[in-house]
């Protein structure tokens, strides 16, 4: 198992390396590596070596480290897409081949807060939907979900029986979704929002904070969305200008 003659770093190697062996399935999903004493003798390298090693791939979320217990393999992620991509949820889990769910949690009609003026540029008298729900792939809750939509959007006959928000607005309000202004925020255990998820302590979350514009560039949806990390993982194409 050791390493072959290479002239890169050697825990650049040992990456690799360990990236090799996770792929092939020597070393599965959740399961835990060997000790640093056994990997590093295995590969023929020092436990220093090793430990920065890991710490890359933990920062790559290739493997999580606990405390006093080892080194897992973390899961990979069901759902993978571009940040500049816009899919609604149901999208994201019909592409990764799952079948999307809803679990609706609460609901209701309120007047505009300060952060909704924030957002909206609205009236403090104006009124909003407000709907909370947790988006499941194959019964798997993988997202929680908040959504406020001003109620002056909506028609007077509005009801909500779909999985996709972004369906309802196009279909009953006539508002397409063209573009959103996207935030993402790292979170560890959240006390509220990991359990509904049913995460452990161990498991991340990436919250996207998003106001959602239609074609004539007027906010429409404002959304927090909690996604479970080993479900979901977000990449950007970058250029240099």
């Amino acid at each position: 198992m050791r390493l072959k003659p290479d002239n890169r770093h050697l825990y650049l190697q040992v990456i690799d390396r360990l990236k090799n062996d996770i792929e092939s399935g020597v070393f599965k999903e959740q399961e835990k590596l060997p000790s640093e004493f056994e990997l590093a003798k295995s590969l023929g390298v020092s436990r220093a070596t090793l430990r920065e090693a890991l710490r890359v791939l933990e920062e790559e979320n290739v493997v999580v480290r606990r405390h006093g217990v080892g080194t897992f393999v973390n899961s990979r992620p069901d759902f993978s897409s571009g940040i500049e991509e816009l899919y609604s949820v149901t999208e994201m889990i019909n592409r990764g081949g799952k079948t999307p769910g809803t679990i609706f949690l609460d609901s209701w009609y309120y007047e505009a807060t300060e952060e909704d003026i924030k957002h909206f540029k609205c009236n403090e008298d104006d009124e909003f939907f407000y709907v909370e729900r947790v988006r499941t792939a194959d019964d798997v809750p993988v997202v929680y979900c908040v959504d406020r939509i001003p109620k002056g959007i909506l028609p007077k006959d509005f009801s909500y029986d779909q999985e996709s928000l972004f369906d309802v607005l196009e279909k009953q309000a006539n508002r397409f979704i063209s573009y959103a202004v996207t935030y993402i925020e790292p979170l560890g255990y959240s006390e509220k929002v990991s359990p509904i998820l049913q995460c452990d302590k161990d498991t991340a979350l990436l919250v996207l904070k998003q106001m959602h514009y239609d074609l004539n560039d007027e906010p429409v949806i404002y959304s927090c969305n909690y996604f479970r990390a080993d479900k979901f993982s977000f990449h950007v194409l970058r250029k240099r200008v």
